[in-house]
């Protein structure tokens, strides 16, 4: 990748940019999208553009971020364009408080996984088709904070991988909670294939940027390399993100049920989703005890 031509083509104006994601941390995978952030302190969606064979996500980052999970993103950032050593001293700042930020972040994803297994056991109560999707994104949050607890930046692609190799002795309980819900074992490629169509469509609604694009490319390199569950647990992951920025409004869509349905790979037995419930937050309560 020619980061000058790439820097020229998005036109800094001046500001700190910097590689990150797992092509930073230097463990991503041929499909993996290159995670640029421009530090310009805009309020702006995320965008993708091409660029030569790759697909490129433009973020916007501020020098001035205060919140743990974000912070914990710029964490490996490589320092592509920094004249005035700003995004160094911010850089500098994360690795003085890095354990407090790690520790904040993964207590911050197991609060939201608990908000999420209220709403989902209220919306069972009240039957509203959408408790099977705040249970997956309670899971994914609980992923996300085991992640942390073992000092992994959470990943859409890699989370799965690292999750494997984590200690399973002292996140046992948690770590076959999380894959139990999720479904891993569901993944095929008639169901991905399925997936892949209506997480690209729930994605053109909510994001409207062309991520589109960056999903179509991973599900075919991961089910091309045979890895099934890491892409039945990507788009998950990508439909928790895309949920989660329209929560507020959900109850108002309920046609989006249908897309959930087979994006999320849902369930409908409500006494299997009741037991999941139970066992998700006594993982999570767990957890939040001992960090």
């Amino acid at each position: 990748m020619d980061f000058n031509e790439l820097l020229s083509k998005v036109k800094i104006e001046n500001f700190p940019v910097a590689l990150g994601g797992c092509k930073s941390d230097e463990v991503g995978f041929d499909c993996c999208e290159y995670n640029i952030t421009v530090f310009d302190g805009k309020k702006e969606n995320d965008h993708v553009i091409n660029f030569g064979n790759d697909l490129v996500k433009i973020h916007h980052g501020n020098l001035d971020e205060t919140d743990p999970k974000t912070l914990k993103q710029f964490e490996n950032l490589k320092i592509l364009y920094d004249e005035k050593w700003d995004l160094r001293m911010l850089q500098s700042k994360i690795k003085e408080k890095n354990k407090q930020i790690t520790n904040t972040s993964a207590k911050s994803c197991l609060i939201d996984a608990s908000v999420c297994i209220t709403k989902s056991n209220d919306s069972l109560r009240n039957s509203d088709p959408f408790s099977s999707s705040w249970l997956k994104c309670a899971a994914y949050f609980l992923a996300d904070a085991v992640c942390l607890l073992n000092l992994k930046r959470p990943s859409p692609t890699h989370s799965l991988h690292f999750i494997r190799e984590f200690d399973t002795n002292k996140f046992h309980q948690s770590i076959s909670i999380i894959t139990d819900i999720i479904g891993l074992e569901r993944a095929n490629t008639s169901l991905l294939s399925r997936m892949c169509k209506s997480t690209i469509g729930f994605s053109d609604m909510v994001e409207k940027n062309d991520s589109s694009k960056i999903i179509q490319k991973k599900y075919e390199y991961l089910t091309e390399k045979s890895l099934l569950s890491d892409c039945y647990f990507y788009f998950g992951y990508i439909n928790r993100d895309n949920f989660i920025k329209i929560k507020n409004d959900i109850s108002k869509k309920p046609e989006l049920i249908h897309v959930l349905k087979t994006a999320f790979d849902l369930e409908n037995d409500t006494v299997k989703l009741s037991s999941h419930l139970k066992k998700l937050q006594n993982s999570v309560n767990s957890l939040l005890e001992s960090t």
